[in-house]
């Protein structure tokens, strides 16, 4: 098993048990609606045509009695016949609705994402974790339950997540689905393994791949109820990635991203900025990027709209402290309560909570990346400072970057300032251009190694 060091306890920020986020609930209750729609449109097309069948049965006993007149025989079957003319009109129309609504999105399908939590061994639940981030059990604790459910869920379109996992002591539990527990929050054992799908439309369009940890190494990645994770053999899982993508006809992954393509994270630390930050977002949105957020919590609690844009873009929120504290100026008990505190504030904000921190300033202490491992965060640094900070000047970070930029670099800016903005509109759109995908660093982790609590990572350069 991994061991980050530290001893210090583990505060994911969240409540065990902490109810759905409003957003949440506002979303699987439409989806429930959309169910409940189509079920009365199917009891309407059975109701039809039972009454088509008694109608029928009616006319055929009176013909063979003789107790009705010839007319009335001949219009009841006239009556009867347009019944089932108008059923089997219901039918095909509920058909040609639901063909209609694959269509719509045949050649355009939205991205998707999972969303999902983990219970830990006397701590609780987590907050939620967004798609393909790294939910990772903090040193010397484990996972003992699993929740997960879907964020933009296309309308229309039917079905939804669902998974089971290994009880270690049990066995493989039954399935559960959306956002329900698999597995024994309040118990002590471990996950051993899980296995996940979509159902319904979801599963002709989408694909769920999910991952473990294990052993302190990431499985590779499953798909379609296929199991994650080595069962029955003394070991337990201590992280979970999941990742919903777009059936190609081909070979999918994570997060939509090609791993054969060259791949930078471009990172923002310091805001959010109700200004600056928008921007920001626009220019990545129209361009088909992502980026990491490393955002102040104080900062986070002026702009919370701007943090539910970034998740609805697939970007990803981490931390950067409550107040832009110094890991070298602080305790490890204030480190962890501002690490925390942060976590708090983000979670409250976006119903996410974040995966990955990132030391101000860059400074490290040993006792500060202990109390980041059993915290379950990697540090991420950087390979490219912009100094945008210090010259405030959009041309020299242009420069900066584009003269440097490698496959596998992490970038950091900091979007407090109107440079930063008008910079990155250049930046974006000129590395989309060169051929770099543009992606968070969760997402760059993933094909280029993984990372681990505690430890610190500045570059994700290909693998050889």
């Amino acid at each position: 098993m991994r061991n980050t060091g530290g001893n210090a306890p583990w505060q994911p920020g969240g409540r065990p048990g902490r109810p759905l986020s409003e957003r949440e609930i506002r979303e699987m209750r439409a989806r429930k609606a959309r169910r409940m729609k189509q079920l009365r449109r199917k009891r309407r097309i059975v109701l039809l045509g039972l009454l088509a069948v008694c109608v029928l049965t009616g006319v055929l006993v009176a013909a063979v009695s003789g107790r009705v007149r010839s007319w009335k025989a001949e219009r009841a079957a006239v009556q009867a016949a347009a019944m089932q003319e108008s059923m089997s009109a219901s039918a095909a129309e509920a058909e040609s609705l639901a063909a209609a609504a694959a269509e719509q999105y045949r050649d355009n399908l939205p991205d998707m994402g999972a969303i999902y939590g983990i219970a830990v061994n006397g701590v609780g639940w987590s907050h939620f974790f967004a798609d393909n981030s790294y939910s990772m059990a903090p040193a010397n604790s484990y996972i003992t339950a699993l929740r997960a459910t879907l964020n933009g869920q296309p309308e229309g379109m039917s079905g939804t997540i669902r998974y089971r996992v290994n009880l270690s002591g049990t066995g493989w539990l039954d399935w559960q689905e959306d956002g329900n527990e698999a597995g024994d929050s309040a118990g002590s054992m471990p996950l051993e393994g899980i296995a996940m799908e979509l159902t319904g439309d979801l599963a002709t369009y989408y694909e769920v791949l999910y991952s473990v940890l294990q052993d302190s190494q990431w499985t590779e990645w499953a798909s379609d109820g296929a199991e994650a994770g080595a069962v029955g053999v003394g070991l337990r899982v201590d992280g979970v990635r999941v990742s919903v993508v777009k059936r190609t006809g081909g070979a999918v992954y994570a997060g939509n991203i090609d791993p054969n393509r060259p791949m930078v994270a471009l990172t923002y630390d310091d805001g959010p900025s109700p200004t600056v930050t928008p921007r920001i977002l626009k220019c990545l949105q129209d361009n088909g990027g992502r980026a990491t957020f490393f955002m102040v919590g104080k900062q986070v609690i002026k702009s919370p709209d701007v943090l539910k844009q970034m998740v609805a873009q697939g970007c990803e929120v981490a931390n950067h402290t409550f107040d832009h504290t110094l890991m070298t100026k602080v305790s490890p008990a204030d480190l962890a309560n501002q690490l925390v505190a942060t976590n708090q504030v983000v979670s409250d904000a976006c119903g996410i909570s974040p995966v990955l921190m990132r030391p101000c300033g860059g400074a490290k202490t040993v006792e500060g990346m202990n109390i980041a491992g059993a915290i379950s965060m990697p540090a991420i640094l950087w390979s490219i400072d912009t100094l945008d900070w210090k010259t405030r000047d959009a041309s020299q970070t242009i420069q900066t970057v584009l003269e440097k930029v490698k496959d596998g670099d992490i970038i950091l800016m900091h979007d407090l300032y109107d440079a930063t903005g008008d910079a990155s509109e250049t930046i974006i759109p000129e590395l989309v251009k060169r051929g770099f995908q543009l992606v968070t660093v969760s997402e760059l982790a993933s094909y280029r190694g993984g990372m681990i609590p505690g430890r610190s990572y500045s570059q994700f350069r290909p693998i050889s």
